[in-house]
């Protein structure tokens, strides 16, 4: 058991990080959630990390603010469209317009500080397989690489007070196998934002999901393989 070792999850408020909280939470770690709101064009994401880590239960939620619109870079944080109406079978050729530069290390050594002042060394993460043929981020040798890094740039690592790791519990899943997963924990999927470019519905209205992204189009196939249905409401077919 580890009750008494915290644990820092890179929370977004997707379905990935969703069920990765879940799993922290079910290994026996105390969970610190980490959302990161760095100017992505699905801001929404940032409420759904908020119901998530109140629905789920965390020990502290922090919400930080990094700008990387400043450099833009990605259609996520630049005036870039996002890919819509793909296949499956394309999404994993090459690295994709919706890679934001740098992400995953910006994110993850943010959680690494906080991780330290909490005297834990285990940080939890979304990656899984059907990025890693397109994130560079999203690799097992990245992450390797991380803690390797983590080990000499931190006084619990120098000193060997703390053994780190990133835990990307997700990452030798299919999408299919993560909402099964999620479904097996009680994972609120209602709760979560996946899309990309969500529709405004007015004031006081949750969003909709666009449907036509990459990230719902995967969302969608996982859940119908998965034979469940998708709480979250999308758009009309004919948008």
């Amino acid at each position: 058991m580890n009750a008494s070792r915290p644990a820092v999850v890179l929370l977004s408020g997707g379905l990935d990080s969703a069920v990765v909280l879940a799993i922290c939470r079910s290994e026996g770690y105390t969970p610190f959630a980490l959302t990161v709101d760095y100017g992505q064009r699905h801001h929404g994401e940032i409420a759904a990390a908020r119901r998530v880590a109140a629905a789920v239960g965390v020990e502290r939620h922090i919400v930080l603010s990094v700008d990387l619109t400043q450099w833009g870079g990605s259609a996520l944080t630049a005036d870039i469209a996002v890919p819509t109406g793909r296949r499956l079978a394309d999404m994993g050729q090459g690295i994709p317009i919706t890679y934001v530069p740098a992400r995953n290390t910006i994110l993850l050594a943010l959680a690494m500080g906080w991780a330290e002042t909490l005297g834990g060394g285990d940080l939890f993460i979304g990656a899984h397989a059907l990025d890693y043929s397109g994130y560079p981020d999203c690799r097992p040798e990245y992450f390797a690489a991380f803690e390797q890094m983590a080990r000499h740039a931190t006084k619990s690592g120098v000193e060997q007070t703390v053994a780190w790791r990133v835990h990307a519990p997700l990452l030798n899943l299919t999408k299919t196998q993560i909402v099964q997963r999620g479904f097996a924990l009680g994972v609120p999927f209602a709760l979560t934002s996946s899309c990309y470019q969500p529709l405004d519905t007015g004031e006081g209205q949750a969003p909709l999901a666009c449907g036509i992204c990459d990230a719902c189009i995967l969302r969608r196939a996982a859940f119908t393989a998965a034979g469940r249905d998708d709480p979250v409401v999308y758009a009309p077919s004919e948008h």
